[in-house]
């Protein structure tokens, strides 16, 4: 028997509804602005789409009312955001992140077998199938749990690593908020019986919704982004010049607006330079696998927000391990260049530049140079 919700509910719930469909229209709008798309908003884009079906599926006048077949993809498009959801904090929170064929297909796959699922198991479950059946269906549901805590990991990841201050709050929002919201919305669909949301866990999931979608537009609509927005592709402005290994770079890219530096504070920063240029360059603490950001601001006796601020805004560098590996790389290549090394493994070479293992090193090395270190050594040998 369906529950019959007051009418103020009613009309609550409709009107949280449609101001969440135009915010997301909005932002889908928004993001065809532009002829080519960054990750973030190709990812961005079709959560977008998604979320619009599932705020249309989750209403209580379609959830409660008579069920049709067609229902069945379009609730199999709704779990399958959890997905989107997860490739959106990818590509947020990691720069190198693009979207590749497998992405689609786990999305593809979550709506396939959510589809099949409502269509197939369900009713034989009802009707008395097998026991398997049952434990199939319950997998298929608590899928979207699974990739609620890949989300959570994803922005967990590497926190630490992060130099853009905004960022690392919109990643600590993304996993209390992400996994507050997802908790919630399992056990009231658990605690209902039958999985569906009552009136009052909908409108409590609609204005949830609305929050999150609000907090993200405001990021995205605004007419300056911030710099946790764009990658490594900027627009329209170009992207600071990350400063290579053994140059100085004290001069400012803070934005145009940023409040005017005291003569102290410029003091300061060319200090934190030079002692920084002399702790890498000379002492060449990077080839310590284990360096910390907070290790290094406590090598150099400052505080981490301040070193943080300096090798992301000074030396344009978003993520600490990028900053490391820039003098890593530069070393495991002079060596590999090197005649007189040209027997030492590979392996040795990347653990003495301070990488840990030689996986990272050689995805690191591939993505600097677009060759294996044995292709660049061999082609370097070669024209020596």
């Amino acid at each position: 028997m369906p529950p019959t919700p007051d009418a103020w509910l009613q009309t609550l719930d409709t009107g949280l509804r449609g101001a969440l469909l135009a915010l997301l229209l909005m932002l889908g709008a928004s993001m065809l602005r532009w002829p080519r798309r960054l990750p973030l908003e190709q990812v961005g884009l079709a959560l977008a789409a998604g979320l619009c079906v599932q705020v249309v599926m989750q209403a209580p006048a379609i959830e409660w009312g008579p069920w049709s077949p067609w229902q069945a993809p379009a609730i199999g498009i709704a779990m399958g955001n959890s997905v989107l959801f997860w490739l959106f904090a990818l590509a947020l929170c990691d720069d190198d992140f693009v979207p590749r064929w497998r992405h689609g297909a786990a999305w593809g796959g979550v709506v396939l077998a959510a589809t099949l699922n409502l269509v197939l198991l369900v009713p034989w479950c009802r009707a008395g199938g097998p026991g398997w059946a049952t434990l199939a269906s319950q997998v298929v549901f608590a899928t979207p749990l699974l990739f609620g805590l890949l989300t959570v990991w994803a922005a967990a990841r590497h926190w630490r690593d992060d130099l853009i201050e905004p960022r690392r709050y919109l990643r600590a929002a993304i996993v209390v908020g992400g996994s507050a919201y997802a908790l919630a919305m399992v056990a009231a669909r658990r605690a209902s019986g039958d999985g569906r949301l009552t009136p009052q866990a909908a409108v409590f999931d609609v204005a949830a919704l609305l929050l999150i979608v609000a907090a993200v537009a405001w990021l995205l609509l605004r007419p300056v982004r911030g710099p946790w927005y764009v990658g490594k592709d900027i627009r329209p402005s170009a992207s600071p010049a990350r400063a290579r290994p053994g140059e100085q770079s004290v001069a400012s890219v803070a934005p145009a607006d940023a409040p005017a530096r005291s003569t102290e504070e410029d003091a300061a920063d060319t200090r934190l330079a030079q002692a920084l240029d002399r702790t890498m360059q000379v002492e060449r603490a990077y080839k310590d696998p284990t360096l910390s950001v907070g290790g290094l601001a406590d090598r150099l006796g400052v505080p981490e927000y301040r070193l943080r601020r300096h090798i992301n805004q000074r030396l344009g560098h978003r993520n600490f391990n990028a900053y490391l590996n820039a003098y890593r790389l530069a070393e495991a290549q002079a060596a590999l260049a090197d005649p007189v090394r040209r027997q030492l493994p590979v392996l040795t070479i990347a653990l003495e530049a301070g990488f840990g293992s030689i996986g990272p090193f050689n995805r690191a090395f591939k993505a600097d140079t677009g060759l294996t270190p044995t292709d660049f050594r061999r082609q370097r040998l070669a024209d020596s």
